[in-house]
C-alpha cells in the first residue's frame, strides 16, 4: 500500500486550516486516513505547526512520500534532516550523539532564527500602532483648531452684531431725547 503524507483540508471558505495525515495514496484528499500527525494552519503570521515529531520521523523512515508542501512543513520542523543524519549513522559516518549534538545546534539556531522574527514583527505592529496613534492625535489637533477658529469667528460676529445694533440704538436713543 502506497502511502502518502498529506494535508487535509479544514475550516471555512477563506479561512482554510489542515491536518497533516498519512493516506493511501488511492484515498480522497479529505477521505480516510492511517493516522493524523499534526496539523498546520497558514493563517497565522508565522504559520502555526504542530506536529507530532517522532510519528512523522516513523512514517518517513518507513517509506511514506510528503507532497511538495508537505515536505517543506517536515524540512521546517527538522524531521528531513534527523533522517538524513541517522541515514549517516547507519552508514558509519558519526555516531549518535554526534547526530543529536548536530540535531539540536540546528534546531537552537531555527529557533532563535523565529524568535528574532517574531519580535520583529511584534516591534513592526506596535511602530505601525504608533505611526496611527500619533497621526490620529495630529488629525485631532487640526480638528480642534478648524473648531476654535470657526467658534471665534462666531463670536467675532456676534460681537460686530452687537456693536452694530449699538450703533444703531444710539442714533435712535438722540433722536428720542431731542424731541
Amino acid at each position: 500500500m502506497p502511502t502518502k503524507i498529506r494535508l487535509q483540508r479544514h475550516g471555512r471558505k477563506g479561512y482554510a486550516y489542515y491536518h497533516i495525515v498519512i493516506a493511501d495514496s488511492r484515498a480522497p484528499r479529505d477521505g480516510k486516513f492511517i493516522e493524523r500527525i499534526g496539523s498546520y494552519n497558514p493563517n497565522t503570521n508565522p504559520a502555526t505547526i504542530d506536529l507530532k515529531f517522532e510519528r512523522a520521523l516513523y512514517w518517513v523512515q518507513t517509506g511514506a512520500q510528503p507532497t511538495d508542501t508537505t515536505r517543506n512543513i517536515l524540512s521546517d520542523e527538522g524531521v528531513l534532516l534527523k533522517k538524513h543524519l541517522l541515514e549517516g549513522v547507519k552508514k558509519g559516518a558519526f555516531d549518535v550523539a554526534e547526530a543529536e549534538k548536530r540535531f539540536e545546534a540546528w534546531k537552537s539556531s531555527k529557533d532563535a532564527n523565529v524568535s528574532k522574527t517574531k519580535q520583529q514583527l511584534a516591534a513592526e505592529k506596535q511602530a505601525a500602532a504608533k505611526a496611527r496613534l500619533t497621526a490620529e492625535a495630529e488629525a485631532n489637533k487640526a480638528k480642534a483648531a478648524e473648531i476654535a477658529k470657526k467658534k471665534a469667528e462666531a463670536i467675532a460676529a456676534e460681537v460686530e452684531a452687537a456693536a452694530e445694533e449699538v450703533v444703531e440704538a444710539a442714533p435712535a436713543a438722540e433722536e428720542a431725547a431731542a424731541e
